[in-house]
């Protein structure tokens, strides 16, 4: 029985806050305890999620991120309904979201489990020595134009040192956003593989490798100019030259709630990528 959901709004996006209250306020009318806060308000956000039975998250693929990172401790699963453009990983469209609550009250819905990258840092970011995403976590040359080094290893085996813009690693989920825009190809999205994709490599291996999820992947910064490394496009973190990141599967997963069966994936991916522009609002 559900007894405790929050919903969560884009604070940027004009109809997401006015849906949440309507959307809370139908919840309440079910007896239903309902709590609510921005995507953007990490420190309101975290308190609240331990012990909500589901989260309703509005907004696009980058909102649904920062809640997945976000309840990532409590595998609280999350309704994503769509406010953004191409919406990949949400499941309900706007003018759908009233009338589909019920379904996920009434426990209609099977949960979509999804394999996250436990990233290891050179030093403690906010006070963490391993961070989570969910789609991607990404070594590259800062704001200087200029190729970098990345020594990468598998397993402890040096694999090449690639040259270029840098180098990315993605989980299924991830396969469809850097990923693909680098040639990735796109993993099945319950795939429990990584993706080792680099970007536009000059003079060095220029394939992708799909590599068992339960290996680790070391990236060696070797540069003379600043380097980045990005989390789910959203966590930004400079990095030295000799710094070492390992990105290994995380032992959490991000947990959606879907009503569609799961080979409707295959149609939204045609779909949204035929005409991305149109995908979502």
């Amino acid at each position: 029985m559900v007894t405790r959901v929050g919903v969560i709004y884009h604070p940027k996006v004009e109809t997401s806050r006015p849906l949440a209250e309507r959307l809370a306020t139908f919840l309440s009318g079910q007896q239903v305890q309902t709590w609510s806060a921005s995507a953007w308000d990490e420190e309101a956000l975290r308190p609240q999620i331990q012990g909500s039975d589901f989260l309703v998250c509005l907004g696009g693929d980058g909102t649904l991120l920062r809640v997945a990172r976000a309840a990532v401790p409590w595998a609280v699963p999350i309704v994503g309904v769509n406010q953004g453009r191409l919406g990949f990983i949400t499941e309900v469209q706007p003018e759908d979201a009233l009338k589909s609550l019920p379904l996920f009250l009434d426990g209609k819905a099977w949960v979509d489990e999804r394999a996250m990258l436990a990233v290891r840092l050179p030093r403690p970011y906010q006070g963490l020595d391993t961070v989570t995403a969910l789609n991607d976590a990404v070594v590259s040359r800062g704001a200087i134009a200029r190729i970098i080094r990345v020594k990468t290893q598998i397993d402890g085996e040096v694999l090449t040192t690639y040259r270029g813009d840098g180098v990315i690693v993605a989980s299924a989920t991830g396969s469809t956003g850097y990923n693909l825009a680098a040639a990735g190809p796109i993993l099945y999205p319950q795939s429990r593989d990584l993706i080792l994709t680099p970007i536009t490599p000059h003079l060095s291996l220029s394939n992708t490798l799909v590599l068992p999820g339960g290996g680790v992947i070391c990236l060696l910064v070797q540069t003379d100019h600043q380097a980045m490394l990005s989390l789910d496009g959203q966590v930004h973190i400079t990095l030295e030259s000799g710094d070492a990141i390992k990105v290994r599967r995380s032992p959490h997963v991000a947990r959606f709630l879907r009503l569609r069966p799961p080979g409707e994936f295959y149609r939204t991916l045609t779909r949204r990528l035929a005409s991305p522009d149109t995908a979502g609002a």
